[in-house]
């Protein structure tokens, strides 16, 4: 069997996404072997590579790094024409076109799913928008905290009482790239047993929505509203952050046999026959209580006495790292979480890799992130532009 370079060798991908959804979702197609070309606006580029960038430094900044390696830059004006057509000639050899935009600008420029699919039948047509490309809010501007705000995910988020807490990352973002990838997926597997593409869609409200799926169930079921928990949750407990003398630990037990022995472990085994916690119902119900004595356990115990101990006992129980204690421990490089590449400014930059494991077809980080525009010239010739066509483009700033 001849071996692949990746699972998604000789699919091709025009990426004109930008900031953080769509790149991340085109990164992790490049990831698993897909030639990405990514599409960046004339003169600029991806705003995202300005992002975090002190003044006088040449490399990109850390969100661009994160999200674009395994991709090739070109550089193109859609105000002009000639740009339009330009990527309407790269749609005719290439797999999936990706892009973030409102809905209606793809039309407006001249780039909407019929115009694509005229040009080339199996395109697949990826697209994320903040609040769907149906609906009264269709149209509506929409960023990560937006979308963190509107689907209720801020209501619920901090400590019992207090104000609302951003995550920090952005999970919204981030979780409708994951989703279009799904999706792409899935029409390139139906393209094989039907031999045309079709057009793909989610949208940063949608994908929260789906990781605020339970929360909606039971409101819709009970009427109960959620409420604030800080570190703790409805699903079991103890459930959250406890101190400790020198950190925290999260510790975790699922059920009555867990409970037991987390109490056990602790040294607090009178509060396991303890009736006000026999049963999940009771210790939901005595929660401070519990959650009172745990605390006053852990507090006498450092991490690692703690660790140790819930580790002798089978119940889950981590330390609340600090990103510089997870960026540092071994385990990342035992998983194989990170990739190291020399980067545009001549700096080597730590990447968090995508975290597939296939046994055949590895993911793999085989071109840093671009400098902008360096590609444009080869890709354009494997399209077949001549370089006098090119350097037409070039004269009349379609193309750096």
């Amino acid at each position: 069997m001849t071996a692949l370079r990746g699972a998604l060798e000789g699919v091709r991908v025009l990426d004109l996404t930008r900031v953080f959804a769509g790149p991340f979702a085109s990164q992790i197609m490049g990831d698993l072997g897909a030639d990405v070309i990514k599409v960046e606006r004339h003169g600029r580029g991806d705003e995202c590579r300005d992002y975090g960038v002190d003044e006088g430094d040449p490399t990109p900044g850390p969100p661009f790094l994160a999200h674009n390696r395994n991709k090739r830059s070109i550089t193109v004006d859609l105000k002009q024409a000639a740009g339009v057509e330009m990527v309407l000639k790269l749609v005719e050899t290439a797999d999936v076109i990706m892009h973030n935009f409102r809905p209606g600008v793809m039309q407006r420029l001249g780039l909407g799913y019929d115009a694509v699919s005229q040009r080339n039948p199996r395109i697949i047509y990826g697209g994320i928008s903040g609040f769907g490309s149906t609906g009264s809010m269709a149209r509506r501007a929409a960023n990560d905290l937006s979308i963190q705000s509107f689907s209720g995910l801020l209501s619920i988020t901090g400590e019992p009482g207090g104000e609302p807490v951003r995550n920090p990352t952005s999970v919204c973002d981030l979780t409708a790239g994951m989703y279009l990838v799904v999706g792409i997926l899935a029409a390139l597997h139906a393209r094989e047993k039907t031999g045309l593409g079709q057009q793909v869609e989610t949208s940063m409200l949608e994908g929260q929505l789906n990781y605020l799926n339970h929360f909606l169930t039971d409101y819709w079921l009970t009427g109960r509203v959620p409420e604030k928990w800080g570190t703790s949750n409805r699903l079991g407990i103890p459930n959250q952050a406890y101190p400790t003398t020198d950190g925290y630990v999260c510790i975790t037990s699922a059920n009555e046999a867990m409970w037991r022995r987390c109490a056990e472990g602790l040294g607090i085994g009178q509060a396991a026959e303890d009736p006000r916690f026999a049963t999940l119902k009771d210790r939901y119900a005595h929660r401070e209580e519990l959650n009172a004595a745990v605390g006053a356990a852990t507090s006498a115990l450092t991490t690692q006495e703690v660790l140790d101990r819930m580790d002798v006992a089978g119940v889950p129980c981590v330390p609340l790292n600090t990103i510089p204690e997870i960026a540092a421990h071994p385990v990342l490089e035992e998983i194989g979480a990170f990739v190291d590449m020399e980067v545009e400014g001549g700096r080597t930059a730590r990447l968090i890799q995508t975290g597939v494991h296939l046994s055949m077809t590895p993911v793999s980080a085989r071109l840093a992130p671009p400098r902008l525009g360096q590609d444009t010239d080869a890709v354009l010739r494997e399209a077949g532009f001549s370089d006098e066509e090119i350097g037409e483009l070039r004269l009349g700033q379609v193309v750096m």
